[in-house]
């Protein structure tokens, strides 16, 4: 493992923010990854692991160690008569291991296809898409105590899921890091096409016999024209979680605006679509300098070129303060400002 000094991680993070890391270090084994973490509490130096950085947001250089995690590699621990569990090094991109799934006919993931970030971050955030989340195909995972030194399991219960929510959100937040998951796929799929356009698009490519291959196909193109590709534009996908409020509060909003787009949850409250709340609070395509609102998809915010993190953080809120004055609901950030 080597350590480098004054860094630049704009190559690192999907925003294009170019702050800088006072040293930084790229990890391929757990061994590696104790002897980083091992130097920064030697030096009394704070550490940020990162994987593919699509959902953080740096407003500042980093004055301590990055961790760049490429911890890479699958393997089948074993199958029963309806599963295959797969466990897959935390640093793989996650969309190759989409691919991957899909390849072997393992089902569960295809309707998280092309969500940036590495496999790591997806029990992190509880990634979802299309009806579909990270907890419905997850088994356990293995982490690394970052001060202790020692590994744990952790299973489904245990990782407290919620809406882009998980144990290492709160409870352990900066406590772990990540080293691999294990999923429980399908050998015979369960298909998941009533939310948003996945119907729509499958009868406009005439698919008449579905499959997992043909679900993927549908959520690639539905994602790749409706969010900009931060290879093009800096972008972290969507920056705000849907809200989620009680039914009184629908019932008022539905009265003065009869549009609104919303989901009902299990728990009776009700969802609504933050990326309609900021396009129709008149804030899609805004732009301040570099930063702004994508001109498409009200729900994702972009960097144009040059923007700071800070530049990007006061577009975030003026989208949150221009929400709450309109409709009485407050957005929260689902990427992570660090």
């Amino acid at each position: 493992m080597e350590i480098l000094d004054h860094i630049s991680l704009k190559p690192c993070n999907s925003f294009g923010i170019d702050a800088r890391a006072r040293h930084f270090a790229k990890i391929t084994s757990v061994a590696e990854l104790q002897e980083a973490l091992e130097w920064a509490q030697k030096a009394a130096m704070p550490t940020l692991v990162i994987g593919g950085g699509s959902n953080i947001l740096l407003r500042e250089d980093y004055n301590g160690l990055v961790i760049k995690n490429e911890l890479l590699g699958y393997e089948v621990l074993g199958t029963d008569e309806d599963f295959v569990y797969v466990k897959v090094n935390a640093g793989e991109v996650w969309h190759r291991f989409v691919l991957h799934c899909l390849e072997h006919a393992y089902a569960g993931v295809e309707n998280l296809a092309l969500i940036p970030g590495c496999v790591g971050a997806s029990p992190m955030q509880n990634i979802g898409a299309y009806g579909v989340e990270i907890r419905d195909v997850f088994h356990e995972l293995t982490a690394l105590h970052r001060y202790e030194g020692y590994q744990r399991t952790f299973t489904n219960e245990d990782c407290a899921f919620g809406y882009r929510e998980s144990v290492f959100k709160h409870v352990y937040k900066d406590q772990f890091v990540i080293t691999d998951v294990t999923y429980r796929l399908r050998k015979k799929p369960v298909y998941h096409i009533e939310y948003g356009a996945i119907r729509q698009e499958l009868e406009r490519q005439h698919v008449s016999e579905l499959s997992i291959q043909a679900i993927a196909r549908a959520v690639i193109h539905i994602r790749s024209s409706k969010l900009p590709d931060p290879a093009e534009i800096g972008n972290a996908g969507s920056f705000f979680k849907n809200p989620s409020v009680d039914p009184a509060k629908y019932e008022s909003l539905k009265k003065e605006f009869p549009e609104l787009v919303a989901y009902e949850n299990e728990d009776g409250t009700v969802k609504l679509a933050a990326g309609w709340l900021i396009e129709h609070a008149g804030l899609k395509g805004y732009r301040k300098g570099d930063a702004g609102v994508h001109e498409k998809q009200a729900l994702v915010l972009v960097n144009y070129g040059n923007a700071t993190g800070s530049e990007i953080l006061q577009v975030c809120d003026l989208v949150m303060d221009t929400v709450f004055k309109k409709y009485g609901v407050t957005l929260h950030p689902e990427v992570n400002i660090l």
